[in-house]
This record gives structure tokens, C-alpha cells and sequence, in this order.
């Protein structure tokens, strides 16, 4: 089955159908009492994203193009530097080459990556470099990525970031208390972030490859939304297990019920071990088929990602010019 051609528009476009940002609810513990998930069912629906869908010639190109607009271009290494930064920023404002974008007849319109993401102290170095190019700064916090720094430490760092000019937070929550169930602990947490971060909008690392069960990664992911998470985020990228179709598919289904039940948008954000142009697409079908147009735009979608960019460059070369090229061709991605 194809899946038909999404409107390619630039990292800024806002689907008008988004309401207010959430604002959170009460923690409704019955809600959360009543959570199955069923391991099996959930692996058969997340195998058939990828083995019966085929997305090609224009419509990959343009659904490639759309995937660009909806990544957070990411660096979070130790060797970090401000000339390292400064030239992730300048591959976010431009992140595929003219002659490409004037082979496909994108040079006019202004493509640009969804974000940059980087440390706290890095965070000045981006926003100077971005500055004009209407790319927001995401900045990690709260002791990323263990989480396990204390909790007033974790604040500051939230305020610090935002104070340089984040626009987007990325938070770690505490593994612990989804382990133990302490559900009410993991909400008062996520809500003094989320007070922390001000109009900065929080992204909810689960890292969920480390909390045990798909039913655990249903209820945190229902616990940050209640407590007024913007979005929720698969990995921190540093697990053994990060973003896959099946954990994926588990959070977008609480996404969902959470809009059902609330009628407030949030967003989802795969991150770690997302690298090709395929991966881009797959996770693009997940949020078309189980969330609907809407989760296609950069407001409520993100890649966290630092290679992926490269490979889908380099898929766009091809259809322009029927060869692969060697990934090094395409400047920083």
C-alpha cells in the first residue's frame, strides 16, 4: 500500500487544527490502574509500519523532505565545542545542499531542521549561531542522562538553559520512581520541571529501555502528560535499548488517548538508533496511521537525531541524480 504525499512545508508550519499547549490534569491514579498492554498484538501491528508499505520516486522524496522539518539535530558529546556547535547550526539552516533543493524545486522554501539540540552550556553558542534563523535551541537537563543528580541541581539546570535562551527542555525523569510505581513521586517531579521551564516547552525523556515493561512505558508516558509534558520522548540515546517501533507504538497509543480524553495535543519524540532514510519513514507512517496529519508537523513531532540528516541528504542526491554518493559528499550532518 502507498502512502500518499504529505505537503512539504518549512520546520515552522503549524497545523491549524492544534489547540492550546497542555496544561496538564490531575493525576487520575484509576486511569492508570486500568492499563493493559498486550506484548504480542503490539509487536504485529509495529512489523507490518515497515513490510507492507512502500513510499517512492517523488513521494519519498517529498515525505524525506517533510521528515528534515521534524528533526532535532542533535549533539551530546563530551568533546563538545563551540566550533562544533557552530557548525551543527549552520547544517540546521541549511540542511540540504542548493543544488539539490533546486533539482527538486525546494530552493525558495526555507527547509530548515525542527531543532538543535545540545547541553546547557553549549546552549549560548547555538542560540548566537541561530540567531535570526528561526530554529529554536532544545537544551538537555535535570542530570541527563542518568537523572539521578538532586532534585534542586536538576531545576537549576532547567533555569540555567532557559535563561540562555532554550526555547525546548529536554528532561530525564527518575527511572526509580516508575519501577516502584510511585507514581505520584514521577508526577510532582515532572510538574516542578515543567514549572521550571516557564514557556519553554518540555520534552519527557522516559529512557524506556529502562523501565522494565511496555505497561510501565504506558503509564509514565499517561503520568508526564498529566503533570503538563509538551512531549514525551522515547530515549535519552545513551541506553542499550532506545527508540523502536515497538515502544514507539506504545506511547503514540497514550498520546492518543490522552488527546481522546483530555483534547489537549502532545507531542512525540523518537530518539537513539534512528539513522537512515528508512528509519525516517517508518516512524513517519507510525505517526500518519496512529496519531493522523497533525503529528506530522515539527509542533508535535521530532527525530532526535545526529546522523540521520546525512543519510536522508544522501537518499534526496539519488533521486536527483539516480547515483549514491559517499556520505562524506554531504557537509556536517
Amino acid at each position: 500500500m502507498a502512502i500518499q504525499e504529505p505537503a512539504v512545508t518549512g520546520a515552522r508550519a503549524h497545523d491549524p487544527a492544534q489547540g492550546p499547549r497542555n496544561p496538564g490534569t490531575a493525576l487520575e491514579l484509576g486511569w492508570l490502574r486500568g492499563v493493559e498492554v498486550n506484548r504480542s498484538a503490539v509487536e504485529r501491528r509495529a512489523g507490518t509500519l515497515s513490510g507492507r508499505r512502500t513510499v517512492k520516486k517523488a513521494y519519498q522524496a517529498a515525505w524525506l523532505l517533510k521528515a528534515i522539518t521534524c528533526i532535532d539535530l542533535t549533539t551530546l558529546a563530551g568533546d563538545d565545542t563551540k566550533g562544533r556547535v557552530e557548525r551543527l547550526c549552520a547544517k540546521a539552516v541549511n540542511p540540504v545542499r542548493r543544488d539539490i533543493l533546486e533539482a527538486l524545486g525546494m530552493a525558495d522554501a526555507g527547509l530548515s531542521v525542527g531543532a538543535v539540540c545540545v547541553y546547557p552550556t553549549m546552549v549560548p553558542h547555538a542560540v548566537r549561531a541561530l540567531h535570526g534563523s528561526g530554529v529554536p535551541v532544545a537544551s538537555v537537563a535535570t542530570g541527563f542522562p542518568a537523572g539521578l543528580t538532586p532534585l534542586p541541581s536538576r531545576l537549576e539546570e532547567i533555569r540555567y538553559a532557559v535563561a540562555e535562551g532554550a526555547a525546548e527542555i529536554d528532561i530525564v525523569i527518575t527511572r526509580e520512581h516508575v519501577l516502584t510505581g510511585n507514581w505520584g513521586a514521577l508526577y510532582d517531579e515532572v510538574r516542578l520541571f515543567r514549572e521550571a521551564c516557564g514557556e519553554a516547552h518540555l520534552k519527557a525523556i522516559l529512557a524506556t529501555g529502562e523501565l522494565g515493561t511496555l505497561r510501565n512505558v504506558y503509564k509514565a508516558s499517561l503520568v508526564a502528560m498529566m503533570a503538563g509534558a509538551d512531549f514525551v520522548k522515547t530515549s535519552t540515546g545513551k541506553e542499550l535499548e532506545n527508540a523502536t517501533p515497538t515502544v514507539s507504538l506504545v506511547m503514540v497509543r497514550a498520546v492518543r488517548e490522552y488527546f481522546e480524553r483530555t483534547g489537549f495535543y502532545v507531542g512525540f519524540k523518537p530518539a537513539g538508533g534512528i539513522k537512515t532514510a528508512k528509519d525516517a519513514l517508518l516512524w513517519l507512517s507510525l505517526m500518519k496511521e496512529e496519531l493522523g496529519r497533525a503529528w506530522l508537523e515539527p509542533e508535535l513531532f521530532r527525530f532526535g537525531a545526529s546522523s540521520l540528516l546525512g543519510d536522508i541528504e544522501r537518499q534526496l542526491e539519488h533521486h536527483v541524480t539516480g547515483r549514491y554518493a559517499a556520505l562524506y559528499r554531504q557537509p556536517v550532518a
